[in-house]
């Protein structure tokens, strides 16, 4: 899914809550990696739709391009999951025509936005589970107006925009491994919100957004023990989950909204099974914040009965050994950008 031409020397472009991040790549099939860079901005610029807020994220693009030494202007960009609706229905069995005519016909009482002002795409998944006689269509669909303001923003710093793509799709293109066949889950935690996306023969087959991110768990923190921002930033991510250090405490203190999570991962995983009934989960792939929680990886894979890896945004790209470190290093930051590119 997506819109896409057919330039293949672009980069991704990633419009995070506090960052934003590029990578460019070259090469099709086998991805070089080229250049890559990311800029923290002001939280306030990146989700607010005011039009002096989006000249400074349109000043911080620039400077990162400029920072980065990408040298095209031909972009993929990133549409965020707070933005995007993305949903896998059934439909009968009918040729292209028609079937581009049912799903828009249909896609007024499954999207969240009437259709007049949206955008939508679609892509076949394969035949249903459920019926035979039907195949899965994975729709997507994004208000007009948010994408028409992030086209005016990227065209107003001369860059020539040639696919928008939701961000749950760049992440399964860049944390699985290519061809894949398992049913497997990638956990994204961002600032505000956790990306939960179920995959099945490399393509998405549940793709939800939990509104738990890292602020979630900062500010429980914050508020159980009594202390400041800074201070809770740096003892959840130094002793996240660990029962052994500061006596447990700050485990006691973000426990509630872990469980919050866990328990909106348990009811994904128990829809994803009863619709592909003999499937099971093969791994769970954990990015983003969440990645770097202390103790959160094995408290998953206890609580799940599954293995569980930290995502590596790289590992369908090549580039020279000498670069291993500093990239493994980021890696949790970068599987959007690198997915896009």
């Amino acid at each position: 899914m997506g819109l896409f031409s057919n330039s293949s020397d672009f980069f991704g472009l990633d419009i995070g809550t506090s960052a934003i991040r590029a990578v460019q790549m070259r090469g099709w099939k086998n991805k070089v990696l080229v250049r890559y860079g990311s800029l923290d901005i002001d939280p306030k610029i990146s989700i607010s739709d005011s039009n002096a807020d989006l000249q400074k994220l349109g000043v911080a693009i620039k400077q990162l391009i400029t920072q980065c030494g990408i040298n095209t202007t031909n972009v993929a960009v990133g549409l965020p999951s707070n933005r995007t609706f993305l949903t896998v229905v059934d439909i009968e069995r009918l040729s292209s025509q028609e079937l581009d005519k049912t799903i828009r016909l249909q896609a007024d009482s499954l999207i969240p936005t009437p259709l007049a002002e949206s955008k939508i795409d679609w892509a076949i998944l394969g035949d249903s589970p459920k019926e035979s006689t039907k195949i899965e269509i994975l729709l997507g669909s994004i208000s007009n107006g948010f994408v028409e303001k992030r086209l005016d923003l990227l065209e107003s710093i001369g860059l020539n925009v040639i696919a928008f793509e939701p961000e749950s799709l760049a992440l399964t293109r860049s944390l699985l491994s290519t061809g894949s066949t398992d049913a497997e889950l990638i956990l994204d935690m961002g600032s505000s919100a956790t990306d939960l996306i179920i995959t099945l023969n490399d393509a998405p087959r549940l793709i939800r957004s939990i509104p738990t991110g890292t602020d979630t768990l900062i500010k429980s923190a914050m508020q159980n023990l009594g202390i400041d921002e800074k201070q809770a930033q740096q003892f959840v991510f130094k002793f996240g989950m660990s029962k052994d250090k500061l006596e447990g405490q700050i485990l006691g203190s973000i426990s509630g909204s872990i469980e919050v999570l866990a328990s909106e991962i348990e009811k994904s995983i128990k829809f994803f099974t009863a619709r592909y009934a003999g499937i099971n989960l093969s791994k769970i792939i954990v990015t983003g914040g969440v990645s770097t929680l202390p103790e959160f990886p094995l408290y998953l894979a206890n609580k799940f009965g599954v293995g569980v890896e930290i995502g590596n945004s790289w590992r369908n790209v090549s580039f020279p050994t000498s670069q291993q470190d500093d990239l493994l290093k980021i890696s949790n930051k970068f599987s959007v950008a690198a997915g896009l590119a």
